[in-house]
């Protein structure tokens, strides 16, 4: 069974966000999603300063079996990516929560509002399960 953590939450597409500091959330893939896909062996990063509306595609992740499309849960700006899984793209598979997260995005307006119409560990968990 995925981890599923009661702190962050969750979008129908299997990223999660976490409010880091001020209007900023860190995004990455959930523990079910990177089960789902397997051994990660890619990830294409977005650009940092680049602007993007929640839903929108901001990079792929590719594992041994697919090539499958990241997604940004909230409206804003790129603020930091990731670097480090240009070398190490397997920390998406280890630690999705922790050294694993994909990008930090300055959230555009109501951050309350835009992380409220996001799905909560509860609601994630009876999607997945």
């Amino acid at each position: 069974m995925s981890e599923i953590r009661e702190n962050l939450v969750y979008s129908d597409d299997h990223e999660w966000a976490l409010r880091v500091d001020g209007n900023v959330v860190r995004v990455g893939i959930s523990d079910h999603a990177q089960c789902q896909l397997g051994d990660i062996v890619f990830v294409e990063l977005p650009e940092t300063g680049a602007a993007v509306s929640a839903g929108d595609s901001i990079g792929t992740i590719e594992s041994v079996k697919t090539v499958s499309e990241l997604y940004s849960p909230v409206s804003g700006t790129i603020t930091k990516v990731n670097t480090s899984l240009e070398d190490q793209p397997e920390l998406v598979n280890g630690e999705p929560y922790e050294g694993g997260w994909i990008m930090e995005v300055e959230v555009e307006g109501d951050l309350d509002e835009a992380l409220g119409k996001l799905l909560t560990a509860d609601a994630y968990r009876a999607k997945v399960d």
